[in-house]
């Protein structure tokens, strides 16, 4: 189940909101009842839920395989073998076994030091307390601030009893994963309880690995998913935060929500060498503008006046809730530098006797960890104004024959005003201020303009007083300029008829002026020119290669396959003139969000035009094969959504940490001109990220915390200068054991992905792909080495909180940006630039789909429960052996989603999604974007369900694309999705971990390596390297590398 925010009616398009906590905004009728005449096969609802005891099987008139009573389905019930399982045979042969680790030996609690090490966050005061900021919370046992974590799921979330909650593990011997061979895993089956790691004992008894035994992202997903739908997420309390794909409520208690920050690890080793032995890199991953969801407070907004806020007059840190207050009130002492600062005057206020100011309660920026500072004019660059969007429109031939120019500008009217259609909105003349904003989807102050180009330039004037507007062409596209003084940006809702009228006759008008090439560098410079003196964001439509004129591109990729290293200058510009661009827009504070449709799949040398949009912070929406019938929709989406979601401009960023540590580098889309040097950005948005890694240049006192802080100095959409400043806190610790049991496996992984993105220009894809192994067996040799205690040497033993990390990591590996074989350019410039900007979410479901089928639904799934929460089904693995004949699915990555249907689906089941009129695979239109509206209980499901997975996204629109076997192109897209199987060229899931295993057992035990020999012999370029226990790295001549990540240089 999931936390449903919006969903349909069943026989209509309305949506209605849900309160967060799950008291409806309005009265859903109980039960759901079906409507009426359903179903129009006759057949009764009961065949989307269970089979019943006694029962015929309920998929029975859907054409699927009757199966013997007693035997369970396979939905629901992971542990059951499938038909495609029969090819693991053998591998038991390679790989001794895996195991779980079930940190037994938690390290022994801290005493009386804890009292100090925070700025009066004791949220209990009985206790007065914040070991569990220190510590894991057992099942069954209570949190600081009250909260109980129950011993048994069956009170609260669903979740199996026994089973240990999420990010509260237990580690006193109860593995919480995986179940013991061939148990099936049910809703009523609960998890191994056993006191040894679980193992498949292979090398003793031939037999096969299961692939139902090793680590599932999805079982983990939905667990907590049902935990976090009746669990706020306490930031301080708990420190084990919910994973990236997994929708929550925080609570701020000082420490920021891992919405805004995430640490690689919440206990931080006090020396790099106790680092080392973990493996993992020590990072931060930020997304600073982040979306606050329902049931949280507001990110606070304080004004300090012309003084401006309170700051260390040492390392500049801001006032946060982890300065403490001495002599009275009079100082405070900087948690970042332990610097005594005098307290401003009007910043004073007494102390109690325990030295805690007695207005702390009222004050934001003592008690919240994601706060807003508005600064003074000393901040300033320029002026702050509203927003200025700056439409650039390809009017070209592809874009007219595509049309593609039709859904563009069809697009912009939709971000304008959609919110715009209340029959009263403009007519209303006691209408006030307030109701204008409720009709507004931008806020006041935000002005638009229009510029459209193909081999020439053009400029409108769309002041209010005129009757339409008037073009002007710039035909000198060698020295571009700006020929309009006054007219260019206006306010949309004054001019709403002038830029409504003018969007509407865009394609007719240049239907029969049609050039082929567009000069896009001098249009994106005229668009510079128009808004240096304000700053601003360009939206950018383009669909052909821009031949024409100064900084044109030319032909880099033919679609042969290339040698490695001139493959990889196909992944960077050289052009200078597009770099000067790039630069200048970033420092004049100017982002560029491209949305860019290939001709036929053609070439666009997404490695210089999207450039642009990666040096200014900006983003890339691509449509390598653009159709309109089915992606107008998609377009139309994401182009309201870079226009609506929250968006600053002229920014600046820069990150501070505790004495001992210091910033060794920046994973991202910005600018920095020298190292240590604040980040530049043209523009940033609620769905950019960033990667942020720490060195050590002294050791850490275990006796202190570990403090982090991100300042974001920006202009909001509305005019207001302002910083962003997002705290994080993590305990230290003597050793290694404590980072790893306290690691954030999404912060891992994405940081991770994030460095091997920024290392294609620099290094092969192959030498990335062995880094990547390199790297996970290092983290996993480290752990068994360090911290596993006494397993046998068969065992591939897992840290509890990074057992899905071998699967993310394979899945870095057969991403489009990383995968071997033959792959556009395009769209691998285009993959690794994104994956450099995105959050935890969305680098979540990218590296592992979320796939859920709708052809086994039980009757409650798509609708409300008893709590007005949404239900949602069980998501099942990403593995072709998963799928059931005659089955349909839907497979979500967030970047887009498949609708799959087996080539033996029940006519029944289309009829009831589609309408009566489709009762076979063939009558399906494939490019129908969206689900009609039907009086059916599957096709009400099944919306509501789509209307969720489009509020827990990225940045890209949610539309359906068919994808029927055997018929449709887009099966080979559903293939490439299921990374569990041998695809991408890679192994399977399986083959992998026996890989990793491998070489985790050399580094581990070296006197092992005779029992590979034969394997040796086939790598006899590493086999001497493996008899001295060691893995042979790659030659690095750059040492600083090592300094850069805490990844050593030989894997990059």
């Amino acid at each position: 189940m999931s936390n449903h925010q919006m969903f349909h009616a069943m026989a209509s398009d309305d949506l209605r909101p849900l309160d967060p906590r799950g008291q409806s905004a309005s009265p859903y009728p109980p039960g759901a009842p079906s409507p009426a005449g359903y179903p129009p096969s006759g057949t009764p609802v009961s065949q989307y839920g269970p089979p019943s005891a006694g029962q015929p099987h309920p998929h029975q008139g859907y054409g699927f395989p009757v199966q013997e009573q007693g035997v369970p389905h396979p939905q629901g019930a992971y542990g059951n073998n499938r038909p495609g399982d029969a090819g693991m045979g053998g591998l038991t042969a390679q790989m001794g076994g895996l195991g779980v680790d079930d940190n037994s030996a938690p390290a022994a609690a801290r005493g009386g030091r804890r009292k100090n090490r925070h700025a009066y966050h004791n949220l209990d005061t009985s206790s007065g307390s914040s070991q569990s900021f220190n510590a894991p919370q057992y099942a069954g046992q209570s949190a600081p601030g009250g909260q109980q974590f129950p011993t048994s799921a069956h009170s609260q979330t669903g979740v199996p009893p026994h089973t240990p909650f999420p990010g509260q593990t237990s580690f006193s011997g109860q593995p919480s994963f995986p179940t013991p061979t061939n148990d099936s895993f049910g809703p009523t089956t609960p998890l191994s309880d056993g006191n040894t790691p679980w193992a498949v004992q292979g090398s003793a008894q031939p037999g096969k690995v299961d692939p139902d035994e090793i680590p599932s992202i999805p079982r983990l997903r939905d667990l907590l998913a049902q935990h976090y739908l009746n669990h706020i997420y306490p930031t301080l309390e708990n420190h084990l935060p919910p994973p990236g794909a997994v929708a929550f409520v925080a609570h701020d208690q000082g420490n920021s929500s891992p919405r805004f920050a995430r640490l690689t690890t919440n206990h931080i080793p006090s020396t790099a060498e106790f680092l080392a032995s973990t493996g993992l890199p020590l990072g931060l991953l930020l997304q600073p503008l982040a979306p606050v969801q329902p049931g949280e407070a507001p990110i606070p907004v304080l004004d300090f006046g012309e003084v401006g806020p309170p700051r260390c007059r040492r390392c500049r840190a801001y006032i946060n809730p982890f300065m403490t207050f001495r002599s009275g009130g009079n100082r405070f002492v900087c948690n970042m530098c332990t610097f005594p600062n005098e307290v401003p005057t009007e910043y004073f206020s007494p102390v109690n006797p325990q030295g805690v100011r007695v207005d702390r309660e009222q004050r934001p920026e003592l008690m919240r960890g994601t706060v807003e500072f508005m600064v003074p004019k000393e901040y300033w660059a320029k002026e702050p104004v509203g927003l200025h969007l700056l439409f650039v429109i390809d009017v070209g031939q592809e874009a007219v024959n595509k049309a593609f120019l039709e859904g563009f500008c069809e697009g912009i009217l939709s971000a304008l005003y959609s919110h715009d259609d209340s029959p009263s909105n403009g007519t209303d003349e006691n209408e006030t201020d307030e109701d204008e904003k409720t009709h507004r989807s931008l806020p006041l102050g935000v002005k638009v303009g229009i510029m459209t180009f193909d081999k020439e330039v053009h400029f409108y004037n769309l002041s209010a007083g005129a009757d339409k507007a008037r073009m002007m062409v710039m035909p000198d596209i060698e020295e571009p300029f700006v020929p309009l003084s006054d007219g260019l940006f206006v306010d949309p809702y004054e001019s709403k008829d002038i830029i409504t009228s003018l969007l509407t006759q865009l394609p007719s008008l240049f239907s029969e002026i049609k050039n082929p090439e567009p000069a896009l560098l001098p249009t994106l410079n005229a668009a510079l020119a128009a808004l240096s003196a304000t700053g601003g964001k360009i939206v950018c439509s383009l669909s052909a290669l821009p031949t024409w004129g100064p900084g044109r591109l030319f032909l880099r990729d033919d679609g042969k396959i290339l040698p490695d290293e001139t493959e990889k200058k196909l992944f960077t510009t050289d052009h200078p003139a597009w770099k000067k661009t790039a630069e200048k827009m970033a420092q004049s504070g100017v982002g560029v969000d491209m949305f860019l449709a290939a001709p036929s799949g053609g070439y666009l040398d997404l490695a210089t035009v999207g450039h642009v949009s990666g040096t200014t912070g900006g983003e890339v929406f691509y449509y390598p094969n653009f159709h309109a019938p089915r992606d107008l929709l998609r377009l139309s989406k994401e182009v309201k959504h870079t226009v609506t979601r929250e968006t600053g401009y002229q920014a600046m960023m820069k990150v501070r940490c505790s004495t001992g540590l210091q910033v060794s580098g920046y994973h991202g889309n910005f600018v920095q001109h020298t190292f240590g040097a604040e980040l530049e950005l043209g523009t940033i948005d609620a769905d950019k990220a960033f990667g942020v890694m720490f060195s050590y240049d002294g050791k850490l006192d275990a006796r202190l915390d570990a403090h982090f802080q991100s300042a974001l100095l920006y202009t909001t959409a509305a005019g207001e200068r302002r910083v962003r400043c997002c705290n994080i806190v993590a305990s230290v610790s003597e050793g290694g054991r404590d980072g790893m049991r306290f690691v954030d496996q999404d912060a891992v992984v994405s940081l991770i992905a994030k460095e091997a993105a920024s290392k294609v220009t620099e290094r092969t894809l192959k030498e990335i792909r062995g880094a990547l192994t390199e790297k996970t067996v290092d983290i996993l040799a480290g752990y068994r080495k360090s911290f596993a205690g006494s397993h046998p040497p068969g065992q591939l033993v897992l840290p509890q909180h990074l057992k899905e990390f071998g699967m993310y990591i394979l899945g870095i590996i057969k991403s489009r940006a990383f995968k071997g074989g033959h792959e556009p350019s395009d769209r691998r410039s285009h993959d690794l630039r994104m994956v450099k900007s995105m959050g935890a979410m969305e680098m979540s479901l990218y590296l592992y789909p979320r796939i859920i089928p709708i052809h086994n639904l039980d009757e409650q799934d798509g609708f409300p429960n008893e709590n007005g929460h949404l239900q949602m089904p069980a998501s099942i693995r990403a593995s072709f052996s998963r799928v059931e004949e005659g089955g349909a699915y839907l497979v979500d990555n967030g970047q887009i989603c498949l609708l799959w249907f087996h080539s033996h689906v029940s006519p029944n089941l289309l009829m009831d999604l589609f309408g009566e009129s489709y009762s076979t695979l063939q009558s399906l239109d494939p490019s129908n974007p969206t689900l009609p509206v039907l009086e059916t209980h599957l096709n009400a499901q099944v919306r509501n369900i789509l209307q969720y997975l489009s509020t827990i996204r990225g940045s890209k629109g949610l539309t359906i694309q068919l994808a029927r076997q055997g018929l449709d192109g887009a099966e080979y897209e559903f293939a490439r999705l299921l990374v569990e199987d041998r695809n991408n060229e890679a192994q399977s899931y399986v083959d992998w971990l026996v890989h990793v295993h491998r070489y985790v057992q050399l580094e581990v035990s070296p006197e092992s390596i005779f029992s590979h020999i034969p394997y040796l012999l086939a790598r006899t370029d590493h086999l001497r390297a493996q008899l001295s226990g060691q893995r042979k790295k790659e030659d690095s001549s750059d040492g600083t590398l090592a300094n850069l990540t805490g990844m050593r240089p030989p894997y990059w």
